[in-house]
């Protein structure tokens, strides 16, 4: 059985091929890939180029035709049997374990993220630790998706007055972290001094809209994402209401019969003129908070890969809010319903959203989370084609990457993974895993259901 440090092995191999011998079409090297029989998907213009060869060697794509010269003299020559390439998906609200969590789990927490195709994660509570992740995979000594990871939570405990808000978004710029993680509970005067600080350090920031700072005041201070759509059902509520902000409940759900979804348009022209992203995490939404069985649930098959312990705190959540006098599933279907609609404005144009599902919080298990989250999307009208822009081409001009990824080009990093059946008309198929190609690594589906199952093994219990 191939374990995680034999792919880290052959992994680093591959480095050393690339440093000593660079190939062209003419003469493919040792790590030259040629998938022959391949339907590629053209996220940008929306249609399947049928029929194709696509050459990697290196990490990169070297062609992409229905001939390719020489095909014949790859090292890893590989009949596709008519299967679906489809670009690395990013998971943009993403979670990563860190210590006291154990090695071995969080590098299978990993690798479950790769097991759907997912080749990017935007980690959203940062850890000192995640900066060495990244360091060890910039090293190539670590198999997993390229991670972004946030600064650790600032909140109204972490930065109760503007001095800290200041010294620590210094301190976390100067660490490394790619952006800042905003939690509740932070004042509003603190927060325009958290807001200056990273402008003045040229840090990003994302997360939760704080109660006192309100949905318009965020979307003017220029988040670079704001997540789970927070603030927005608040900011539908007329000020003639006269509520108190701070009792709306989770996400606004005890302010849903007061809002007024005529004021939509207007917060989401406000969020198009600043430019700010919004990650939904509907699944986080319709698993978690939905009035759903928590057994049912648990008893998807993909429940496996997840510890017992987890399981059972996620099981119990659930129950507590259920049982909860103020939950009522008629108010959480309108309030859902209130969240549909503003996913489906915030998307009108294109490039409003970004695809992230908030694994592995409750009932989200990495990787097959993003999964539900599609479905999710589906819900609000969205088509198949802006859901797999959401996952591919978005993420790449939100990063400032899309001359590396994205996209199947010529030149681009080699991040693709085949699926059975064609993802535009039914992203459903994106589950139907032929083989994961990371850089100058193909992980073919018997590998990765190898790995699986041994995560399944290490888990038994759950």
């Amino acid at each position: 059985m191939k374990t995680l440090s034999k792919l880290i092995g052959a992994l680093s191999i591959a480095f050393l091929f690339i440093a000593c011998r660079q190939s062209s079409p003419d003469t493919p090297g040792d790590t030259a890939y040629l998938f022959r029989n391949v339907h590629v998907v053209d996220v940008v213009n929306g249609r399947i180029l049928e029929n194709q060869m696509l050459a990697v060697d290196s990490g990169r794509i070297l062609e992409i035709a229905p001939r390719v010269k020489n095909s014949g003299a790859y090292a890893n020559n590989i009949d596709a049997g008519g299967a679906y390439a489809v670009p690395g998906l990013a998971e943009m609200h993403a979670h990563i374990p860190a210590p006291p969590t154990p090695e071995t789990r969080i590098e299978e927490t990993l690798f479950l993220y790769l097991s759907n195709g997912i080749t990017t994660i935007r980690g959203m509570l940062g850890d000192p630790y995640h900066l060495e992740l990244k360091k060890r995979l910039d090293h190539g000594n670590l198999v997993s998706p390229r991670i972004f990871t946030s600064s650790p939570s600032l909140n109204g405990n972490s930065i109760p007055t503007p001095e800290d808000a200041q010294r620590l978004v210094t301190q976390y710029a100067a660490d490394g972290y790619d952006f800042l993680k905003i939690h509740p509970g932070i004042r509003r005067p603190v927060f325009d001094t958290l807001v200056a600080t990273a402008r003045e350090e040229g840090i990003p920031f994302a997360g939760h809209v704080p109660v006192e700072v309100g949905i318009r005041h965020a979307l003017e201070s220029g988040y670079a994402t704001i997540d789970h759509v927070d603030g927005f059902l608040e900011g539908l509520v007329p000020e003639s209401e006269g509520v108190d902000p701070h009792a709306n409940g989770f996400f606004g759900f005890n302010f849903t019969p007061l809002a007024k979804t005529e004021s939509m348009d207007r917060l989401v022209a406000l969020a198009r003129a600043y430019g700010v992203a919004v990650v939904p995490t509907q699944s986080l939404f319709e698993r978690w908070f939905a009035p759903a069985d928590a057994d049912s649930i648990l008893a998807q098959p993909e429940m496996k890969y997840m510890p017992a312990e987890t399981l059972a705190n996620w099981k119990r959540s659930k129950e507590q809010y259920m049982s909860d006098p103020s939950w009522d599933p008629e108010q959480w279907e309108a309030f859902n319903a209130i969240r549909l609609e503003l996913i489906a404005r915030l998307q009108a144009d294109g490039y409003g959203l970004l695809l992230g599902s908030d694994a592995p919080q409750v009932f989200n298990v990495p990787g097959f989370s993003i999964h539900h989250e599609i479905r999710g999307m589906r819900n609000a009208g969205l088509s198949p084609l802006e859901i797999l822009r959401m996952g591919t081409l978005y993420p790449a001009r939100f990063f400032g990457m899309e001359s590396e990824t994205g996209t199947l080009e010529t030149g681009k990093r080699a991040e693709f993974f085949l699926v059975e059946g064609n993802p535009l008309e039914d992203p459903g198929t994106l589950r139907n895993m032929r083989g994961l190609m990371l850089g100058d690594r193909w992980f073919p589906k018997e590998a990765i259901d190898e790995r699986l199952a041994q995560i399944a093994k290490n888990n038994a219990g759950g």
